[in-house]
Order: structure tokens, then C-alpha cells, then sequence
């Protein structure tokens, strides 16, 4: 019972959601806006149980002085702190602080973690861009193209340059990224319904109802 009720419910509806985008009625909207409201709902208990995970395994880390125990200091500290100017809580909303700290704290931190992210994929194309194959051989070259044809060096080197990098986005590379869409698109039908079928019920916890 405990994995037959969940998964007649998701089949049910997973088929009334699939039924109403192909029906243009107004209880079928009425339905939709419904289900809308009650997934925000179960979304912010979402929400409640990560910030809880969150805190359980931080505090864990804390009382068995695991490796790296200092940086979960850190994540609980700013946790707090960004919750109180967040919710407004002794804050005005749109205060001042909420600005500093959005601006002079989050902002760099992405702008390294980004950083850091251009190193890693510098070393990856690196590795990738060997031309060991004709594959490899026909990427690399399309790579060094756009690359060269996106910096006004590859213009002073050749005029049409910069035509070429922009014919290989809009024509190869376009056409490759619909296909990898188009399989991604397939992909996540055959998943979903493979879940709503209870062929998949990975989401249950694993094995047999």
C-alpha cells in the first residue's frame, strides 16, 4: 500500500496533466492553475527539508571535526546570515545591506567560481582538442576558426574570417545542438513516462512494490 497509493497517484495524474495541455476548457485551466498553487506549496516544503538536510549534515561534519569541518562554519554562518536580510527580519526590505551583500559578496563568488570553471574547461579542450582522430582533427580546426574569428585578430589575419566563425555556429554547430535538443526532448518523454507507468521507481525509495 505504502508504494501502490504513490504510484496511483502519480498515474493519475500524469495522465490528467498530459490531457489537459491538449484541452483548452475551462475547468482544464481551472485544474491547471490548481495544481500550479499546490506545487508551490509542496515546493516550499521542499525547500524547509534542504535548508533542514543542509543544517544536519553541516552540524555533523561540526561534532565529528570531519575534514574541512571550518568551511561548514562557514556555510551555517552565511546561511543565517543571508536568511535574516533576506526574510527582512530587523531589515527593511530592499535595505541597503541587502544590496552590499548581493553586490560585494555573492556576486564575486560567482565571478570565481566562473573563473575557476574557464581554467578547468581550458584544460579539458586541451585534452579533447587532440588530433589522434579525423573527429578529433575536424574539432579541433572548427574550434581554432571560431576562436580566431571571435577577437580582432582573426579579422586583421583574414576579412572574412569572422563570416566563417559565424557560418559554423549558425549552420554546423546549430544543427549538431538541435539533434543533441531533439534526443534530450525524447530522452525526458520516455523517463516521464516510464515514471507515471511505475516502470521507473527509482523515486519510491528502490525495489518492488
Amino acid at each position: 500500500m505504502r508504494r501502490s497509493l504513490p504510484l496511483a497517484i502519480c498515474l493519475g495524474m500524469g495522465i490528467l496533466m498530459m490531457i489537459q495541455f491538449f484541452v483548452p476548457h475551462p475547468v482544464s485551466v481551472a485544474f491547471y492553475d490548481l495544481t500550479t498553487k499546490w506545487i508551490r506549496i509542496v515546493s516550499a516544503f521542499a525547500l524547509v527539508l534542504g535548508v533542514g538536510s543542509l543544517i544536519l549534515y553541516h552540524t555533523d561534519r561540526l561534532r565529528r571535526q570531519r575534514p574541512g569541518w571550518a568551511y561548514s562554519i562557514v556555510t551555517l554562518v552565511a546561511l543565517v546570515i543571508t536568511a535574516v536580510i533576506g526574510l527582512g527580519w530587523g531589515v527593511k526590505p530592499g535595505s541597503p545591506l541587502q544590496e552590499v551583500l548581493f553586490k560585494n559578496m555573492l556576486v564575486p563568488l560567482n565571478a570565481s567560481m566562473f573563473a575557476i570553471l574557464a581554467f578547468y574547461m581550458a584544460s579539458a579542450a586541451y585534452r579533447a582538442f587532440r588530433a589522434r582522430t579525423k573527429e578529433a582533427a575536424l574539432l579541433l580546426i572548427a574550434a581554432f576558426v571560431v576562436m580566431l574569428g571571435m577577437v580582432p585578430v582573426g579579422e586583421s589575419l583574414w576579412r572574412k574570417l569572422p563570416e566563417v566563425a559565424e557560418w559554423v555556429l549558425s549552420v554546423p554547430n546549430m544543427a549538431a545542438k538541435r539533434a543533441i535538443l531533439f534526443g534530450v526532448a525524447l530522452g525526458a518523454i520516455a523517463t516521464s513516462l516510464k515514471v507515471i507507468l511505475g516502470i521507473e521507481r527509482g523515486w519510491l525509495g528502490g525495489g518492488k512494490g
